[in-house]
């Protein structure tokens, strides 16, 4: 029987990877495509302000399309709905009926995606729904994944923890308020390698810029340190990386 072609939404991070493993895993279901939304003007994963040259390389890695969906500078949540509806009918009349995402347990997040979705005849999966985040974060190094804190909410974690990387001296250092996946908004990440991706994608961390309560680090497209990701330079601007 063949199995049933879904989209992936993808922000280039630790979950959405934790989403993908799970569904490689388990296969039942093929991933047609990633789905990722992207902001005009700067090019870059809208919260995560990773450049879409690397989201280009990540997909390919991974050997998997990436549709982007751009949206504006402070986009309303009007322009977002109108831009993702026409996104999923894309896909919808292609064939493909389900998203799945790589939320964790925000239970007005899921019922969100789960209105959007009906209103176009769709329907979500949530992979790794309910899984307990201080294990997840953990297998997640154990089990060879490599990713960088591009984002920090300093209202919620200190701005200092943007650039590192995700490994177990970072799990170690979070405050008991955070949760060690990030889910409460704490932080977000760009995965540059792991088990399911067919090659390491190299990337070394630039400037970490301030914009608001954000903490931005700037990954730059490189040929080594992909891995190790260690040096951060930072400064205060008000300009989004």
């Amino acid at each position: 029987m063949a199995k049933e072609r879904i989209v992936l939404g993808w922000s280039g991070g630790k979950d959405s990877s934790l989403a993908l493993r799970k569904i490689l895993a388990e296969g039942r279901h093929e991933v047609a495509a990633l789905l990722t939304t992207c902001t005009e003007g700067f090019r870059r994963v809208s919260m995560h302000g990773v450049r879409c040259s690397l989201l280009n390389r990540q997909a390919e890695s991974l050997g998997l399309p990436c549709r982007k969906v751009f949206i504006p500078q402070n986009c309303t949540n009007d322009d977002y709905e109108r831009l993702m509806r026409v996104a999923c009918l894309e896909f919808k009349a292609a064939g493909i009926t389900q998203v799945a995402f790589g939320d964790l347990f925000l239970a007005d997040v899921r019922a969100y995606r789960d209105r959007m979705l009906a209103e176009v005849g769709m329907t979500a999966l949530y992979p790794v729904w309910g899984l307990n985040t201080a294990q997840l974060a953990r297998e997640f190094i154990r089990d060879g994944f490599r990713a960088t804190l591009v984002c920090v909410d300093s209202a919620k974690l200190d701005g200092s923890f943007a650039g590192r990387a995700f490994d177990e001296s970072l799990l170690n250092d979070l405050p008991a308020s955070a949760d060690p996946c990030g889910e409460n908004g704490e932080f977000h990440t760009f995965v540059h390698d792991g088990p399911i991706f067919r090659h390491p994608v190299a990337c070394r961390v630039g400037a970490v810029v301030q914009r608001g309560q954000f903490h931005f680090a700037d990954l730059l497209p490189g040929t080594t340190g992909s891995r190790r990701n260690k040096q951060r330079k930072q400064h205060t601007t008000k300009n989004t990386p």
